[in-house]
């Protein structure tokens, strides 16, 4: 049984009030659709809630303009327990060390993965856990280049107690079991958005579920 504890449209800026944004980044709202452009070549956008550990994340994803890739933090904690926007963290500005070796937990999914050549002509999906950049899980990625695509995609992740499932248009990407080996579990947090330069995304109807 689930039950849902926060939902945004992502239509408006309204709907990105108490947001934080670390480093910088354009966003617009187009067709009901929130609109991000990198203006520098790392941010991540903070949703300002702080959700429990087993829940259900979904949003819709609309790749716009490529290269470039996209990230979904969840489960992000200082590595003592502090909320991610505790003042004894250190000060973090976009740059991606801070956030897979600085001083949080969390987990990472990068999806829609078009920047590096190889990247490019064989597409997967990966989690990453953190603190230490461990790649944990990889798995095939649906999405067509922008070119081909329909417009929208339904991307979903499942989190409960140590494991971790990806999905994409309902379709299984992996299935991550967290054996506690690389680190502390995480637990409860917050999430939050990334891209890199040049890719333009658009993203609505957020969703994220107790389970």
């Amino acid at each position: 049984m689930k039950k849902l504890i926060y939902q945004n449209p992502l239509a408006s800026p309204a709907d990105i009030t108490g947001f934080r944004l670390e480093g910088q980044a354009e966003i617009s709202f187009i067709d009901g659709a929130m609109e991000m452009t990198n203006s520098h070549a790392n941010f991540v956008f903070w949703c300002p809630g702080e959700f429990p550990g087993d829940i259900e994340i979904s949003w819709q994803f609309s790749p716009v303009k490529e290269p470039g890739l996209c990230i979904l933090f969840f489960a992000a904690r200082g590595t003592a327990g502090q909320d991610l926007f505790s003042q004894s963290l250190q000060k973090r500005d976009g740059e991606y060390p801070q956030y897979h070796s600085g001083d949080i937990n969390c987990y990472h999914v990068a999806y829609f993965r078009r920047k590096w050549e190889d990247e490019r002509c064989f597409h997967v999906c990966n989690l990453r856990k953190s603190k230490g950049f461990h790649l944990v899980a990889q798995g095939a990625d649906p999405l067509p280049d922008v070119e081909d695509s329909k417009g929208f995609y339904q991307m979903k992740i499942e989190k409960k107690d140590r494991t971790v499932r990806f999905y994409i248009e309902d379709l299984l990407i992996f299935d991550y079991m967290d054996d506690g080996s690389l680190g502390t579990v995480p637990g409860g947090g917050k999430i939050g958005f990334r891209q890199m330069a040049p890719l333009v995304g658009r993203y609505r109807d957020l969703k994220i579920y107790e389970i």
